[in-house]
């Protein structure tokens, strides 16, 4: 029976993509996605993450108005937040989403959208702790992510050779955990990985990973990286924003908090 859902799924999931990201065709999608965890397929997290998933979400200033209760019942774990894009965007829901979702019992962290074109990375970085990205030691907070994704405004790459972007990344990384002591969280996909670092691997030591990709498993993930942390699995679906994996249990994701 579960194979045959699973079928259905990968078909509906085909159809979807081919119409772009249609919102019906997305929540089913999404909904696909959980079948295939709760079936135990692809995840490589054991039998525990796979029989009892650790969900989250993303969101950002374009989900102004959250219930997070509702959220938090409806058995999320965990939330990401945008507070920062650049050096002169704050999310103005940043305050309200953050505590909110802190306050409803969540797991909360902050993330950054890089533009890697209109300043180095560690004046990002900076900018980002300045503005809520920071990290504490209270079992609550994780560590800040970094998105890395398509240029929204230009060249995909943000007009940086590949070995820029390695740098830029790692001054952006490098200034994080100086004025946090912890490592932030990289998010990207395999594709742009690629194509702007040229499959880098200098960070899978430290960085851990948040792969972005809609299908019913996280695929192939960036060059020098066995493994992943978190996986945004769809655009969209029960929760509010993106909606995101832990990869392991709820004791894993405690652990990550803490920085222990």
């Amino acid at each position: 029976m579960i194979r045959s859902v699973l079928m259905w799924c990968c078909s509906v999931l085909m159809w979807c993509c081919e119409a772009r990201r249609g919102r019906p065709g997305i929540a089913v999608a999404a909904g696909c996605v959980l079948v295939a965890v709760a079936a135990g397929v692809g995840l490589g997290a054991g039998s525990a993450s796979a029989a009892t998933p650790v969900l989250g979400l993303d969101v950002s200033d374009h989900q102004a108005v959250i219930d997070w209760s509702a959220v938090a019942s409806g058995g999320t774990r965990f939330a990401y937040v945008k507070a920062t894009e650049g050096t002169g965007f704050v999310n103005p829901d940043f305050a309200s989403q953050y505590d909110g979702s802190y306050q409803a019992g969540l797991i909360r962290g902050a993330y950054h959208f890089a533009l890697p074109s209109v300043s180095i990375g560690a004046a990002q970085a900076s900018y980002f702790v300045a503005n809520g990205g920071g990290w504490s030691a209270d079992g609550r907070t994780l560590p800040g992510a970094l998105d890395l994704e398509p240029n929204p405004h230009g060249a995909r790459c943000y007009g940086l050779s590949q070995n820029a972007m390695v740098a830029w990344i790692a001054s952006y990384v490098g200034t994080y955990h100086a004025l946090t002591t912890r490592w932030p969280v990289i998010y990207s996909t395999g594709g742009w990985w690629a194509a702007c670092t040229g499959s880098y691997n200098g960070f899978a030591g430290q960085d851990p990973l948040w792969i972005a990709l809609y299908s019913p498993t996280p695929g192939v993930l960036p060059a020098g990286l066995g493994t992943y942390t978190f996986w945004q699995y769809a655009p969209s679906g029960a929760f509010p924003g993106d909606q995101d994996m832990f990869n392991g249990t709820s004791a894993g994701l405690t652990q990550l908090a803490t920085g222990s």
